[in-house]
This record gives structure tokens, C-alpha cells and sequence, in this order.
């Protein structure tokens, strides 16, 4: 079977006969390293066009900053949008930056750390760029949530807000600020939000 697509500029959705297995995934993906994927619960494949230079700078921005608090702190790993989640629901998730107490990240296999991990992060990052639909990541955030996640920002540089989700509470929406403070599991972690913002 042929894997490769066409280029694409959008979101674009793949149903198979049936749901595609870790290793097939991961055969479609280097078969189209141009685009990102995540599968749903329902094993649909979600193909979505790379990020453009400015949402790929300020993605880098937000991890580094997770990255080296964690590192100063010890408290946990961190990751990237290349970083794929098996989640409870069966679906797999790629935040754009996320963190695992070390603990639960130790608990793993080498094996399953190796592949998409079977494993829900305590707290994720999702940025959205120019071409996401809103409520498709709110909609995400609350899959996050729903599946595990602690909390989870998602940051919207258009509007410059900071939309924040915690298992059963009210989504809190921080506007404009120059900084967002982590609480719970990343009590302590200040995202400075100078650079997302510009």
C-alpha cells in the first residue's frame, strides 16, 4: 500500500478499514515526514501541514522554557510536538510541548518509552497557529483533560490569551499578560510570554 500524500495545506482527516497499528502509524509518518499525525479514538487519522516559521519559533520558545525548568528543577521530562501519546480512549496525541513527573515516565518499559508512549502527561502545551480552528483545539484540550492531563494550556498569540483546563473546573481564560504561572503538577513553572506574543 501506498502511504504517500500529496502535499497539503489544511487539516485533513484518513479512515482505513481498520485502525492503524504503532508500527504502521510510524511507517506512514516516515512516509510523510512533511506533516504531522495523530489518530482518533475511533482510529481516524488527523494529517495536519507542518507549522510555519513564526508558530514553529514560538513552539521552540515554550519548549526550551519547559525543557530547562525541568532540567533545573529534576522534576520530570519534557517533550515536543514530535512526541506522540497513546491515550487511555486508544487515540494518539501529539501535544506541542508537554511534561511527566519522573516517577510515572520511570515506570515505562524501555520499549514503550521508545515508541508512542501508553501514557497521558500530567501537563501539555498546545499553540495555536494561523491555520487551526479554535474549536477544534478547545475540543482537544478537553480530550486531554478527559484522558488524564492534570492541566493544559493552550495559547492563542492572535488574541494574546492563555486558555487554562484543569479536570472538573471552569476553562480560565488569562489575557495579555506578560507571563502564565504554572500550578499543580508544574507548581512553579512561569512561561514568559514576551516572544509568543510578538
Amino acid at each position: 500500500m501506498n502511504l504517500a500524500l500529496p502535499e497539503i495545506d489544511q487539516t485533513v482527516r484518513l479512515r482505513f478499514e481498520s485502525p492503524m497499528t504503532d508500527d504502521e502509524i510510524a511507517h506512514f509518518c516516515k512516509a510523510n515526514e512533511a506533516v504531522r499525525v495523530e489518530q482518533d479514538a475511533n482510529g481516524e487519522l488527523i494529517v495536519m501541514s507542518p507549522a510555519g516559521g513564526g508558530a514553529s519559533n514560538k513552539n521552540n520558545n515554550i519548549s526550551y522554557q519547559l525543557y530547562k525548568w525541568a532540567d533545573e528543577t529534576d522534576s520530570g521530562i519534557t517533550f515536543d510536538s514530535s512526541g506522540g501519546f497513546r491515550l487511555p480512549d486508544g487515540s494518539m496525541r501529539s501535544p506541542d510541548a508537554a511534561w511527566i513527573a519522573w516517577p510515572r515516565w520511570n515506570a515505562l518499559t524501555k520499549e514503550e518509552q521508545e515508541r508512542f508512549a501508553p501514557i497521558c502527561p500530567e501537563f501539555v502545551i498546545e499553540l495555536r497557529s494561523s491555520s487551526d480552528s479554535l474549536g477544534e483545539l478547545q475540543a482537544k484540550m478537553g480530550l486531554w483533560i478527559a484522558n488524564g492531563a492534570e492541566l493544559a494550556w493552550l495559547i492563542d498569540p492572535s488574541r494574546k490569551t492563555v486558555e487554562i483546563y484543569r479536570p472538573g473546573r471552569e476553562v480560565e481564560v488569562f489575557e495579555g499578560g506578560s507571563a502564565v504561572e504554572g500550578d499543580g503538577p508544574v507548581e512553579g513553572f512561569v512561561l514568559e510570554l514576551g516572544r509568543i506574543w510578538a
